[in-house]
């Protein structure tokens, strides 16, 4: 895996051994599959993680209690190429709501010789306010992104 973090911007590139719209499919709609049951926010433990299929629509955790906890939007959605998530949840793990404190998780789905490279952008962090640092600081760790794509990579391998 390749890393870079610049200002308040991580990128984070793998490379999956399926086609791009596997790997899409698994990112997105799949998500479920290879999203940990630790990295939820709900008061009760996670059942499902679920990103609905279409710009405008919800990412979110389906706690067993029923309950449901916003962590994002869709922003645009264009399979296998690229999904666009707006990241709501704050440096504190919380949502805020408005798009307007919202940073962008890009994913773009390139064709490679051995699969497809998955390139993530968390960008424009700065817009969470005051608890932009202590976020950077959560998705730029190993613990973050870094720990989050390697889950995916062995879910698109399965």
């Amino acid at each position: 895996m390749r890393a870079q973090t610049t200002g308040l911007t991580v990128r984070r590139t793998v490379t999956v051994a399926t086609t791009p719209d596997q790997a899409f499919r698994v990112f997105t709609t799949g998500m479920d599959s290879w999203w940990p049951r630790t990295h939820h926010i709900g008061s009760s433990p996670l059942k499902e993680q679920v990103v609905e299929p279409r710009a405008g629509g919800r990412c979110y955790g389906l706690s067993e209690d029923g309950t449901e906890c916003d962590r994002g939007r869709v922003l645009a959605w264009d399979p296998p190429r690229r999904v666009v998530l707006g990241w709501h949840l704050d440096g504190e793990w919380k949502c805020d709501a408005d798009p307007a404190h919202a940073s962008e998780v890009e994913v773009r789905f390139v064709p490679a010789a051995n699969g497809t490279r998955v390139e993530l952008v968390h960008r424009n962090i700065e817009r969470h306010g005051a608890s932009a640092e202590k976020l950077h600081k959560g998705v730029s760790a190993e613990g973050g992104w870094g720990m989050l794509l390697q889950l995916y990579v062995t879910a698109a391998a399965a």
